[in-house]
């Protein structure tokens, strides 16, 4: 077992015994739940509920919008990983601007905009980091793939199969739970 391994199998060992230690007191409250561990990174169902509220994910009609939702966020910690590891060039202030500036306007008004920050425990300087590490995916994709775009999403499709394969990923989530 690998070291990585090893501390996934650890860290997930310890989500679960402590899950079960708050489950027994009776005064404990869940804060969040942990769906998934990829890379050693977690996916919360707080994260579910940010990528849906903020229109960064959809559950493209998903029998389990949860399900959906995560699926793509795991695949997503796995190309981050990829990607960090080739580290493409960051994106510009501006081109994050941007980007935040569009989501935003997915909203009415600011404070439907606050709201789903608040619905999923996150602020503005998270948000700004998703974008950052979306927009280093694309300028990743973008490089990788760049001679192949009459057969980019089938090349890419076989990529990603090959992340599944050999990534570190613990999914904990049950459906209908």
């Amino acid at each position: 077992m690998t070291v990585t391994k090893m501390r996934s199998f650890f860290l997930v060992i310890f989500v679960i015994l402590q899950v079960f230690v708050m489950s027994r007191s009776s005064a404990a409250e869940v804060i969040d739940r942990v769906l998934a561990v990829v890379a050693g990174q977690l996916i919360t169902l707080s994260d579910v509920t940010a990528a849906r509220d903020l229109g960064l994910q959809t559950a493209d009609g998903a029998a389990d919008p949860v399900r959906g939702i995560l699926s793509k966020l795991i695949d997503r910690e796995l190309i981050v990983a990829e990607v960090d590891r080739y580290a493409p060039p960051e994106p510009t202030s501006e081109a994050i601007d941007r980007e935040t500036r569009r989501i935003r306007m997915r909203f009415s008004t600011a404070e439907e905009f606050v709201a789903a920050l608040e619905r999923s425990g996150a602020d503005e300087k998270q948000l700004r980091e998703i974008v950052r590490q979306d927009l280093r995916i694309r300028a990743y994709l973008d490089q990788r793939f760049a001679s192949a775009q009459e057969r980019r999403q089938a090349l890419m499709d076989d990529w990603l199969s090959g992340l599944r394969r050999r990534g570190d990923v613990v999914d904990l989530y049950l459906s209908g739970r």
